[in-house]
């Protein structure tokens, strides 16, 4: 029977109410239950999910909704009781930290330089604008931000002297300090900018490993090399990085764009002094540069940058996993992979493509889908409707997993497991259980196969590297160092071989680009940080435990959520002219 908890006025970050929900779903005598804000959409969602109740319509868009199917009427109480509890988190009594409103928040925080914000994308535009207006630079975790509004906050910012880096970035590192979903890396004089989280996380932790180091590493968002919004925080960023003394290398990341964006920002890179390495992942690059490295994958701007930034000569020899055998059946040619970085299925999705020669079809499901291999982005929006993110939750590639067993033409699966912040605590131990037991099934019937898995990650993220991968290794995975490594090994296993490309050296003349930094810009990425945090609670534990100012800002909607009105009070709270 289903029950209706209704928390009015109270409003929780989506990925916090996705948390709560999986807890209680762990609760004994809860057949399933499901905690969200009661927006129209998510009542839409509710329904389609079974959870359909009179309580649930008639609660408003500031309304906390939980929906709970159980046997057990008393559960109902114990539930509330739990919901109350998660939701009251943990306050910090000694010192008053969080807030409610901008002039609050303003007030107790020590020199704010940061607004970190996690809100659902309709109010984050505003919030960003907000922001930005008293001066503060923005990291925007936030998707679903129109792009007339990024363009809009992008070029507020430039104006303003100041960044913003997102919509929809997940990573970030400024000035030694972690922001959002990212690893711990020791400093050092490499400076990293880049259009794709993962991208950001598999590059800046190779480097950690091999004995580099990244004091900086500002995400721009997936979209800022498109058309529409013209590399603004890009070219902001690379130009912040060159003026800042202690940076001797800096790694450009970005998936690839139209020749009209990658010629505006190559020509800002070939107006420096100062190394340059620049991936655009998806080309297969027919030239370098003296002082700009033109690099295939993301192992290789890694290990590029690291000899860059000692003075050696630059070498890269990609490798295999060595002593990897299997013995497939004529059906077993195809390569599966389920991933949680969408960065990292891009890069498995273009090797394959270039050693194959297998064209992909146009699915949106699958990043790579062609005859006999399919490659997928479980943390894709389809994939995320109304569930956690796969870097927090195992459950799409448990599914994913299971549902494989019964594909004859597997022989290779391939698995990214992304420790840092914000990831889940340790999910080597979720995903174990499931490697084993789709390998024992593949084994009874018949059918050897082999799966690879890749740690992106350092020995100081909080889940620990090694462990993680004793986990996986002892669940019958082979442990890859990195996925450009996993990638060619799984090539490899089905006869197949991505070459590197022949690089010709070519000149161009050197810019003349403006390569003027506003004071702002600099103090942000080489002084110290101080953090409103708009939105998930969850992301100042990076700031705790790097000793980072900050407050928690408890947002809520105002005007009873109305957007076009909460636009009127933006406009009159702003408003410099005369009534």
């Amino acid at each position: 029977m289903l029950y209706t908890i209704t928390k009015p006025n109270t409003y929780q970050d989506s990925i916090v109410l996705m948390l709560l929900s999986n807890k209680l779903n762990e609760v004994e005598g809860v057949n399933k239950a499901q905690a969200m804000m009661a927006t129209p959409a998510n009542k839409d969602i509710l329904a389609g999910g079974g959870f359909e109740t009179e309580e649930m319509r008639a609660a408003g868009a500031n309304d906390i909704v939980i929906v709970i199917d159980t046997d057990d009427e008393s559960k109902v109480e114990e539930i509330s009781v739990l919901v109350d509890s998660e939701l009251a988190g943990g306050a910090d009594d000694e010192e008053e930290v969080e807030a409610n409103n901008w002039r609050k928040a303003l007030a107790i925080a020590k020199e704010p330089n940061v607004a970190l914000i996690s809100l659902p994308g309709q109010y984050a535009a505003m919030e960003g604008m907000n922001a930005l207006h008293n001066n503060l630079n923005v990291f925007m975790f936030s998707d679903n931000v129109s792009v007339e509004d990024e363009r809009k906050l992008k070029e507020t910012a430039h104006e303003k002297g100041l960044l913003v880096m997102g919509p929809d970035a997940g990573t970030g590192v400024i000035n030694g300090t972690p922001l959002a979903f990212t690893n711990v890396i020791t400093e050092g004089n490499i400076g990293v900018v880049g259009a794709s989280g993962t991208g950001i996380q598999e590059v800046t932790t190779i480097i950690d490993r091999l004995g580099g180091g990244v004091t900086n590493a500002i995400g721009t968002g997936g979209r800022d090399l498109n058309d529409d919004i013209g590399a603004i925080t890009m070219i902001d960023a690379i130009k912040a990085l060159n003026s800042d003394p202690s940076v001797d290398v800096i790694t450009v990341l970005s998936k690839p764009s139209s020749e009209k964006i990658q010629n505006k920002v190559n020509s800002v890179l070939r107006s420096l002094d100062k190394p340059v390495v620049v991936l655009y992942l998806g080309d297969k690059p027919a030239y370098t540069e003296e002082n700009i490295f033109h690099a295939y994958t993301l192992e290789e701007a890694a290990v590029v940058s690291l000899q860059k930034s000692k003075g050696e000569e630059v070498k890269f020899e990609p490798s295999l996993k060595e002593d990897v055998t299997a013995k497939f059946n004529e059906k077993q040619v195809g390569i599966r992979g389920f991933y949680s970085g969408g960065t990292l299925a891009t890069e498995a999705a273009m090797l394959i493509e270039h050693a194959t020669g297998e064209e992909s079809a146009d699915d949106e499901a699958f990043v790579y889908k062609s005859e006999h291999h399919q490659i997928i982005d479980l943390g894709d929006d389809m994939y995320t409707q109304g569930t956690p993110h796969p870097m927090i939750d195992p459950a799409n590639r448990l599914k994913a997993l299971e549902e494989a067993a019964s594909d004859d033409e597997i022989a290779v699966v391939l698995l990214d497991n992304v420790l840092g912040y914000g990831s889940h605590k340790n999910m080597a131990a979720q995903l174990a259980p499931a490697i084993e037991k789709f390998i024992a099934t593949k084994k009874d019937a018949g059918q050897e196969v082999v799966v690879l898995a890749t740690v992106v990650g350092t020995d100081k993220d909080v889940q620990g590297y090694d462990s993680q991968r004793r986990i996986l290794e002892g669940a019958g995975a082979v442990i890859c160092d990195t996925n450009d490594q996993m990638v060619r090994t799984a090539l490899n296993l089905i006869g197949e071989k991505a070459e590197q490309p022949t690089r010709e050296v070519k000149a161009f003349d050197k810019t003349n680009e403006d390569l003027t930094v506003a004071d702002s810009l600099k103090d942000l990425i080489s002084g110290e940080l101080s953090v409103i945090n708009i939105g998930l609670e969850g992301f100042t534990e990076a700031l705790v435990d790097q000793e980072v100012d900050y407050v928690q800002f408890n947002w809520r909607p105002s005007a009873g959520g109305n957007e076009e009105l909460m636009k009127v009070l933006q406009f009159l709270n702003h408003y410099e002219g005369d009534i």
